[in-house]
């Protein structure tokens, strides 16, 4: 997924920008919430990971006014207050989840996860694409029982897939997904990919639209 990180805090702002990055999502981090409107205006996120004190306000205000606008991405509040009133106003305000620092890094990968598997229609964390059984939460794949092991790049980019069964992606969307504004991507990068996950899983899991992207196919 590509993730919106809301955090001044520069030493939990680096925690969890390697974490998500070492579970192959992209993510773009910003310390205040001007800088955070000014991402959102050019880029769609999957996900957005909003801390409520900043240095330029309170993310409950932002938080509001995002859902009032129409933006409907998940949002997981990352915040030190841990009053029952505080939890239930940042539900509330259109939160999808809340997370009380500190907090364990593995548990916020779950919670991304989990929060993802809801938005794209299935709770359930496995699913099956052909011969193979996906585990959404565990991050794993089994062909006729044997485990297929993937590259977090690999992974993600398969979840996109999986999320959206039937809508074809274009390179450009796939490479949001992917990377960070500020990382720089070969012409050829998603093709490799494409092909790496056909050798792993089949080659009709990933069907071609020549010119115009990818879509989830059979394996």
């Amino acid at each position: 997924m590509r993730i919106l990180l809301i955090e001044d805090d520069t030493v939990l702002g680096a925690a969890v920008r390697d974490q998500i990055a070492g579970d192959g999502h992209s993510l773009d981090w910003v310390t205040r919430l001007d800088s955070a409107r000014d991402h959102l205006a050019v880029a769609a996120y999957d996900l957005l990971l909003l801390d409520l004190m900043l240095p330029d306000g309170r993310g409950i205000p932002f938080l509001r006014a995002l859902r009032s606008q129409g933006n409907v991405s998940p949002v997981i509040i990352l915040t030190a207050l841990d009053q029952i009133s505080d939890r239930i106003e940042g539900l509330n305000a259109g939160a999808d989840d809340y997370l009380v620092k500190p907090f364990d890094l593995s548990e916020l990968s779950a919670r991304i996860g989990s929060v993802a598997r809801r938005y794209s229609g299935n709770p359930n964390p496995i699913v099956t694409v052909g011969d193979l059984e996906v585990d959404l939460a565990a991050r794993s794949v089994r062909a006729k029982g044997r485990a297929v092991p993937l590259t977090a790049k690999e992974w993600v980019l398969f979840e996109a897939f999986l999320q959206r069964p039937q809508q074809l992606l274009s390179k450009a969307q796939l490479e949001e997904r992917l990377y960070s504004f500020d990382t720089e991507i070969e012409s050829n990068t998603i093709e490799v990919h494409v092909s790496r996950l056909r050798k792993k899983l089949g080659a009709a899991v990933i069907e071609t639209e020549r010119g115009l992207g990818y879509r989830l196919g059979t394996a």
